[in-house]
């Protein structure tokens, strides 16, 4: 049950920061970065129509069409983010916080995909164009890069007949900015440090890793080709405020160690996305 809040409130909080970038940043300066909101931007403009009532009408048609082509399970997840969408984009304040263009572009295009990765971390999203190219993958094989690359270029061209070629571009730059956060929140946030380290004193090295740093070590045995003895790597995964202690650790047994670090995108498993014990 705790499971389920944390995810729900988790997806509210993302819709309410996709709203304020949409009705903040992005609207009062007429940036249309592709999706469902840039598409309801424009037609806003061409139609003097409400963007929310815009989004509803184009959210209901996804669900519809998510529920024939992509069965229950996704239309579940769709069906949430993409009803409240609308519902805060109507009742956030269309305001102007930063009269800079370039400035609330940045700014409402790094809140945007910091709330679609959210979305996506919740296994939910906020429906529009995300939807098509998946039942286009699924029935043309079509990749979903490709697919939504497609559609958002369709909104984001629009910009030209609509709007302004400065527009143009600043939409191309918002979406850049977007796949940019998207990117940094999925792999450079959790990015840690692998570590390999080669020392007549492996014993000793591995025992402080083990008893100071608090993190496992593998021990790997190795052949040295130049005088074919036999030697042992130790392997540490670690994160990056630990690097300096295992520095400090291994200078301190052998300051002529072999060592190689590496960064790794993610890891998973015991101390560092489960902890023994854990609920």
């Amino acid at each position: 049950m705790l499971k389920w809040i944390k995810k729900y409130v988790s997806i509210v909080i993302a819709i309410a920061i996709m709203s304020v970038s949409v009705n903040v940043f992005l609207g009062p300066h007429s940036i249309a970065a592709g999706g469902l909101t840039g598409l309801s931007i424009i037609l806003e403009n061409l139609l003097t129509l409400d963007r929310a009532v815009i989004i509803l009408i184009g959210n209901a048609i996804i669900l519809i069409c998510t529920f024939i082509f992509l069965g229950k399970e996704i239309f579940f997840n769709t069906a949430i983010g993409a009803l409240l969408l609308p519902l805060f984009i109507r009742f956030v304040p269309h305001v102007t916080l930063v009269n800079d263009v370039m400035l609330s572009m940045v700014v409402g295009s790094v809140l945007f995909g910091v709330a679609v990765s959210i979305l996506y971390n919740n296994q939910a999203s906020s429906g529009g164009t995300a939807v098509p190219p998946l039942i286009f993958k699924k029935y043309f094989g079509l990749n979903t890069s490709v697919g939504l690359f497609v559609t958002d270029g369709i909104v984001v061209i629009l910009c030209l007949f609509v709007f302004s070629v400065e527009t143009f571009f600043y939409a191309i730059f918002s979406i850049f900015i977007t796949s940019t956060t998207m990117h940094y929140i999925e792999s450079g946030m959790h990015k840690k440090k692998m570590v390999y380290i080669i020392s007549a004193m492996s014993e000793a090295i591995s025992h402080d890793i083990l008893h100071q740093i608090g993190r496992g070590v593998t021990i790997i045995p190795i052949i040295g080709a130049y005088r074919q003895n036999s030697m042992q790597m130790l392997m540490v995964t670690l994160n990056t405020k630990n690097y300096r202690q295992l520095l400090a650790i291994v200078d301190k047994h052998d300051e002529e160690a072999f060592m190689i670090t590496d960064i790794v995108s993610d890891v998973h498993g015991q101390g560092f996305t489960y902890e023994p014990g854990s609920v």
